[in-house]
Order: structure tokens, then C-alpha cells, then sequence
């Protein structure tokens, strides 16, 4: 699996999405995260699989962290 980053909140409260060094998207809830990976071809990304997901790696706070 390709590990997937996912930056700090900017000041808006979104949140760069990066699979393969390639920026996904931005993202405002752990749902817009589930359908960037669903449109990179992870077809069974869900909320859950995101939230639980050992590949992600969580910059500037986990799942939870939305706010600047």
C-alpha cells in the first residue's frame, strides 16, 4: 500500500491529501479523505478504513483534528 500523508489543518480547516508524492486533494472530514482514496482507486476506502488505517500518516493531529 502506498503510504498516504495528510498534512495539518490550514487556517480554513482543510487538509492536503498526498498518495505517491502526488497531492489527492484537500480535504475538510475524515468522509472527503474515504472519497479522494475512492477516486485514486482504493475503491473500499470507507470513514473507518480511514480512521484505522495503519498507512495514513497524520501530520499536525489525527483524524479527530480539523481546526487550525
Amino acid at each position: 500500500m502506498t503510504p498516504v500523508i495528510v498534512y495539518p489543518p490550514d487556517e480554513d480547516g482543510g487538509r492536503r491529501v498526498r498518495a505517491d508524492g502526488a497531492i489527492l486533494g484537500l480535504a475538510y472530514s475524515v468522509r472527503d479523505i474515504a472519497a479522494l482514496l475512492q477516486m485514486a482507486g482504493l475503491q473500499d476506502a470507507d470513514e473507518m478504513s480511514v480512521v484505522r488505517a495503519e498507512w495514513i500518516e497524520w501530520r499536525g493531529g489525527g483524524p479527530e483534528v480539523w481546526t487550525h
